[in-house]
């Protein structure tokens, strides 16, 4: 196909291979930034973290507190340089949908604290859906990969 022949519909700067790979990287970096600043500060403020996993009534709030230090932290940073991509990224979707219902459980206020947990629930359900779609295209070309991780393209 030339230039002269080239529809609107037939080109797509997403389907370049070096857009695409910088773009999976963008997506990689942005949503991984939620669960790595937010595990830096529950690792931060254990205390607090504590005290906000009981304030929820998440089950176990120590052990709460902690599995979440390693799963924003530990997931975050391995989403963000781009190691098991697929895996990890629907391991924190569904982590992501699951605090989204034990944190933000906006059915059961009213007023104002109902419309922002209302918006912080669908944010989370959101993010998730990134994360599908992340686990779906790959990490893309612009990661870190050894011998147990081979480059996909």
């Amino acid at each position: 196909m030339n230039r002269r022949t080239m529809t609107m519909a037939s080109y797509s700067p997403v389907r370049t291979s070096a857009w695409r790979d910088s773009a999976l990287l963008f997506a990689r970096l942005a949503l991984s930034s939620l669960f790595i600043v937010m595990g830096w500060g529950k690792l931060s403020d254990y205390s607090g973290a504590v005290a906000y996993m009981t304030q929820t009534s998440a089950p176990f709030p120590a052990l709460a507190a902690i599995v979440a230090i390693i799963v924003e932290l530990g997931l975050g940073l391995a989403l963000a340089l781009g190691v098991l991509v697929e895996p990890l990224a629907i391991v924190l979707a569904l982590y992501t949908i699951v605090t989204a219902f034990i944190g933000h459980h906006f059915w059961t206020m009213s007023g104002m604290l109902r419309y922002d947990m209302m918006i912080h629930f669908y944010k989370n359900i959101s993010v998730a859906g990134g994360l599908i779609a992340l686990a779906a295209a790959g990490p893309g070309r612009y990661r870190l990969a050894g011998p147990h991780m081979p480059a996909r393209t």
